[in-house]
C-alpha cells in the first residue's frame, strides 16, 4: 500500500463548508494519509476549492480528487472510495464535517496496539442555526477491547455503535476480502446502514475509543431534510436491501442474530410507515399489499418465541408480516407518529 491511512471524502455541493472540514484533514499529526476526494458532480466551487488546496498546501500532493462521470449518490460514492484507496486503513469523513488534529494518529496507533480489524472514536453531534452553534451533545463511548469471535457484534447488536459510515478506522482488507459495499438506495433511505448493520459480523478484533475525534455538524434544516415527491425507486431498493440483509440464512445459528433481525425490521417498519402515512407523497403511491408483503418476517413463529432476545419486537413485526394488508395498514397508524413521519404541506 502507498499510504497508511485513506480519508475518503464525498463531495457535493459542500462550498459553504469544505474549508472548515480540509483544514482538519491536511492539520492530522499523522503522516501518512492519501486525502481521496470523490467528486460526485455538484454544481457549486467546492471541487476548486479543494483544487487550490492541491496546489498549495504542503500536503497537496497527498490530495487525489476522482471524479463521478454524473451524480450518482453517496453510495456509489462510497462504495468507488472503498475500491480505489490506497492505504491499509480507511477512514470517511463527511464533507461538512470536522476531525481533531490528533484523530488519525490515535486511531492508527490502537489498530496497531491490539491488532484491530476497526477502530471506533467517540464523536459529538454539534447543532446551528444561522452558523452560531446552539447546542453540543457528546456521544462517548466506553473503552472497549474486543477480541473473541461473535463477541463485538453481540455487543453491537444489543448496546449498539453508530450506524453511520465515518468515525471509524478499518483494515481495507476486511472490506474487500468480503465484497462489503454500500447498496445504494437514495438519500434519506438508510444507504450508510445498509453497510454497518451487518459489517460486525465480518469483525473478530475491534476497539471502542472515549475519546471525542470526530464533530458531526447538524446545521439547522440543511440535514435530513425533507422531499415534497417521494422516490418510490429508491424506497423499494431500500426495503429489497433490507430482505437481503434479512434473509443471510448463515447468521441462523450466531446467539445474536434475533436481535440483528429485530433491528432491522424496526427499521422496516419505519419504512412501513412512510408508505403508509406518506402515501400521497409518493410519485407511485404503495398499495396495503406492497406495505405488508415488505413487513415479512425472516423467522419462524417458534424460531422467535425460542430465542434469546429481540422476542418481543420480532413478534410484533412478524404479526405485521402475516395478517390481511388492509389491518397492517390499520396497525401501523398509531406508530407513524412514533417514527417522526409527517406529511410536507
Amino acid at each position: 500500500m502507498k499510504y497508511e491511512v485513506t480519508i475518503g471524502i464525498p463531495v457535493y455541493n459542500v462550498e459553504r463548508y469544505i474549508r472548515q472540514t480540509m483544514d482538519s484533514v491536511l492539520a492530522q499529526t499523522f503522516p501518512s494519509i492519501e486525502i481521496l476526494i470523490l467528486d460526485d458532480c455538484g454544481t457549486d466551487g467546492s471541487i476548486g476549492i479543494i483544487g487550490e488546496y492541491q496546489q498549495t498546501h504542503p500536503r497537496g500532493k497527498d490530495i487525489r480528487i476522482l471524479h463521478q462521470p454524473h451524480n450518482m449518490g453517496i453510495g456509489e460514492a462510497r462504495n468507488r472510495m472503498l475500491a480505489e484507496a490506497q492505504g491499509r486503513y480507511f477512514y470517511s469523513l463527511d464533507a461538512d464535517d470536522v476531525i481533531e488534529p490528533s484523530t488519525i494518529e490515535l486511531l492508527f496507533n490502537t489498530a496497531q496496539q491490539y491488532q484491530a480489524e476497526i477502530v471506533y472514536g467517540s464523536y459529538d453531534r454539534i447543532f446551528t442555526e444561522n452558523g452560531e452553534v446552539v447546542k453540543t451533545v457528546p456521544y462517548p463511548y466506553p473503552h472497549h477491547v474486543f477480541t473473541d469471535e461473535d463477541v463485538y457484534a453481540d455487543y453491537v447488536y444489543h448496546v449498539g455503535v453508530q450506524g453511520m459510515n465515518w468515525n471509524y478506522l478499518i483494515d481495507i482488507d476486511v472490506i474487500r476480502r468480503n465484497n462489503l459495499k454500500v447498496t445504494p438506495v437514495g438519500h434519506g433511505y438508510g444507504e450508510d446502514f445498509t453497510f454497518t448493520i451487518d459489517l460486525p459480523t465480518y469483525i473478530t478484533r475491534a476497539v471502542l475509543l472515549p475519546d471525542i475525534t470526530y464533530h458531526y455538524y447538524i446545521r439547522g434544516v440543511d440535514k435530513h431534510k425533507r422531499k415534497k415527491v417521494l422516490s418510490r425507486r429508491n424506497m423499494t431498493l431500500a426495503v429489497e436491501a433490507l430482505n437481503q440483509k434479512k434473509n443471510r440464512r448463515e447468521l441462523m445459528c450466531k446467539s445474536y442474530n434475533s436481535k440483528r433481525i429485530s433491528i432491522l425490521m424496526m427499521l422496516q417498519c419505519s419504512f412501513a410507515c412512510e408508505m403508509v402515512g406518506r402515501r400521497d407523497e409518493f410519485d407511485e403511491p404503495f398499495t396495503n399489499r406492497e406495505v405488508r408483503d415488505a413487513l415479512r418476517h425472516p423467522m419462524s413463529f417458534w424460531q422467535i418465541i425460542s430465542s434469546k432476545s429481540g422476542r418481543f419486537h420480532n413478534i410484533l413485526y412478524w404479526t405485521f408480516g402475516v395478517v390481511p394488508p388492509f389491518l397492517c395498514a390499520w396497525m401501523l397508524k398509531p406508530m407513524i407518529k412514533r417514527y417522526g413521519v409527517q406529511k410536507v404541506k
